[in-house]
Parts: structure tokens; sequence; C-alpha cells
């Protein structure tokens, strides 16, 4: 099973730059079979730009997940301790076997009637039609200005 996660611009960025190695959100998906996270860029991106497997799934206090896992966040504290204000628990996704796609995917293409998933949306096997290629090693800018090396390309 897959996921569509919605993410703001800037932190999509942070993940396909490799600056950030762990997705931290509020909830975590009841299904805990899910292979591959694809990061939809929200507006004005509007895009899938990547995927990656999911590692581990760390859930602790939000003061713990920062202690341990701050550095790797690709977030200032302030911006972390905002998020998770007044919740109890948070939840890091470990990004593993990132795949930046050289050309970002309007998900409509996949998914009849797509609208944005506020956090995330199951999508398993709407976006197999996707073709990722390992072979492109370009360093750049891609079609949606995050500077970083292409390693995939998709073919829709």
């Amino acid at each position: 099973m897959n996921v569509l996660l919605s993410i703001r611009p800037k932190y999509a960025e942070a993940i396909t730059e490799g600056r950030k190695s762990f997705e931290f959100r509020k909830s975590i998906f009841k299904h805990h079979c899910v292979e591959r996270v694809y990061l939809y860029a929200t507006r004005p991106v509007s895009k899938v730009v990547g995927s990656f497997k999911v590692g581990e799934i760390i859930c602790r206090e939000p003061k713990l997940l920062w202690e341990e896992l701050g550095r790797l966040s690709g977030v200032s504290s302030t911006e972390f301790f905002k998020y998770f204000k007044d919740n109890d628990i948070g939840f890091a996704i470990e990004i593993k076997d990132l795949k930046v796609f050289q050309t970002p995917v309007n998900p409509s293409l996949f998914i009849e009637g797509f609208t944005p998933p506020r956090s995330f949306k199951y999508i398993d096997g709407q976006l197999s039609c996707m073709n990722i290629n390992k072979s492109f090693k370009i360093d750049g800018t891609n079609s949606v200005g995050f500077k970083n090396r292409i390693e995939d390309s998709i073919v829709p």
C-alpha cells in the first residue's frame, strides 16, 4: 500500500535536497503496511515531486522527538514546536530510498477526480502507471525550482 502525503513546498524541498531525513506528523497511517510515500507539494506547486520508502516510524512526545531527531528534521525548533503545539504525541517517519522526480507529476493524470489530501491519502495502485527510471544523474534545478541531484524521471 502507498500513501500520497500533502506537504508544503519548502518542506518537500528540504526532503528532496536531503536536508530532512524524517517527516514529522501529528497523526500517522492507520494501515501499518504503507511501503512508499509520494510527496505531493501543495500550492503553488500542486504536483508530486518525489517518493520515499517508509523506514522506522517513531512515536514520542514532541520534546523527545526534537531531542532525538531535531538535527535531522530540516526545520527550526521554533517551527517544530509551533507545529506540535497542544499535541502530547508526535510521529517521525524515516525517509529511505528517496526518489526525486525529474519532472513533477500532476496527480490528476493518475487519480480520477483528484483532490489534494488534507494530510495523506491511501493510493494503492493508483500511481502504478508511473514509470520510474534510474538512468538520470543530473545536477541542477528541476521544473519546480528545487536544486538537487536528479536521480529519477517519470514517464507518464
